[in-house]
């Protein structure tokens, strides 16, 4: 099978949204698949375009027009070009917004299946903007097939596309890669983080991810526990850059280290060096981040936002309090931090949550039964959600 990934960030773009196509990607091309990828980089001129390979995976960049219309008449043309070119099957968009939407617009005007996959930002935010709502809607409307990586989004979907099925494919994370590991205790040193209790986030830090509260937690906390935070993945540039710094300067007492996007093959020994990893946020998808602090077996401790809640149950293999709530995020840090083999307890249940629900096998597996389903029994497919 020939697919075609349309994604809107792929490496060495950070972020989510790049790891799940980098990801799908490879898992693509392991089974036996051929599959190529199409995205735009701000590295590039405008109509500009480079082909490299990423890990035996052929990718197309190219540079961004001035002008959003512009950009997305080279990126159509750009999918038709190689589509045709290659004899694709299938074309997949990652992200509703424009990778979605060139997808589907693509796919019928080829006659080709087409999947869009909604990822968090494009439903809880971008649909509301009145410049970006009606390349969604049309996404979701007139793909082959939708899908999502949470309930929430599945749900968000069908509510913008009443009657469109919508076919839920979590995340998967590779569990061999992603284990408990011994403390790196060469690596605490490095950072300062050898004698205090560490809590950590992952990922870029931002509104959106709850960073306001994260922040304010962590002070309360500091003023209980000996404790640091690891913000790793560095803080989104602007306004939450500049909120950070504020913090720092008003708080230059508490242990607070900031690390720079780190490639995944080490990210290991970080969470080995976390006692209670925090994802406080606001809104979101299903977080890699995530997935991954669950199968090192740490204890984990986020919000019932988004996909959050379909990989955490509160007691039993995680902690879930309300989005933004200060006073119930600080409570339920201290409890954990005061109770080790709690924290023991539910890094071992959250492990075993990732191995049964999930693994890589599992979001490869879906998406192949998705593709095979489209060719097999025509474009528009009925799927159970």
């Amino acid at each position: 099978m020939k697919i075609l990934l349309n994604t809107e960030k792929y490496p060495p773009d950070i972020g989510g949204l790049a790891v799940s196509v980098e990801r799908l990607a490879r898992l693509l091309l392991s089974s036996g698949n051929t599959v190529q990828v199409v995205a735009p980089s701000t590295e590039l001129e405008p109509g500009q375009r480079a082909f490299n390979e990423q890990g035996g995976v052929p990718v197309c960049r190219f540079g961004l027009q001035r002008r959003v219309g512009d950009t997305l008449t080279d990126w159509f043309d750009l999918v038709v070009e190689r589509s045709a070119k290659d004899g694709i099957d299938v074309l997949h968009g990652y992200f509703l917004t424009k990778a979605g939407f060139v997808a589907a617009y693509a796919g019928n005007y080829l006659g080709l299946p087409s999947v869009v996959s909604a990822r968090g930002n494009d439903l809880d935010r971008a649909v509301f903007d009145p410049s970006k709502a009606a390349h969604i809607l049309y996404a979701l409307q007139h793909a082959s097939a939708v899908t999502a990586n949470s309930r929430r989004l599945a749900r968000q979907a069908q509510a913008l596309a009443p009657g469109r099925p919508v076919v839920r494919i979590p995340n998967g994370v590779d569990a061999s890669h992603f284990r408990p590991v011994d403390r790196d205790a060469a690596l605490a040193e490095q950072l300062g983080l050898a004698n205090p209790e560490v809590l950590s986030f992952v990922g870029e830090a931002r509104a959106k991810k709850g960073l306001a509260t994260l922040l304010l937690a962590f002070r309360q906390i500091a003023a209980v526990r000996s404790v640091a935070l690891l913000l790793l993945g560095g803080v989104r540039p602007g306004e939450d850059a500049t909120l950070l710094q504020v913090f720092r300067k008003q708080n230059p007492e508490l242990k607070l280290v900031v690390q720079p996007y780190v490639p995944s093959r080490d990210l290991p020994a970080y969470y080995s060096l976390v006692d209670v990893f925090l994802m406080p946020s606001r809104r979101d998808g299903l977080p890699n981040a995530l997935l991954e602090a669950m199968a090192c077996q740490r204890a984990v401790l986020g919000t019932d936002a988004g996909g959050i809640p379909d990989a955490i149950q509160d007691g039993e293999n995680g902690r879930l309090v309300p989005p933004s709530d200060l006073q119930a995020l600080v409570a339920a840090a201290l409890e954990l931090l005061a109770d080790p083999e709690r924290r023991q307890r539910l890094g071992r249940a959250a492990r075993q949550t990732v191995l049964a629900d999930f693994s890589l096998e599992q979001e490869l597996h879906a998406n192949l039964s998705l593709y095979d389903r489209l060719l097999n029994e025509g474009h528009h497919a009925s799927f159970p959600a």
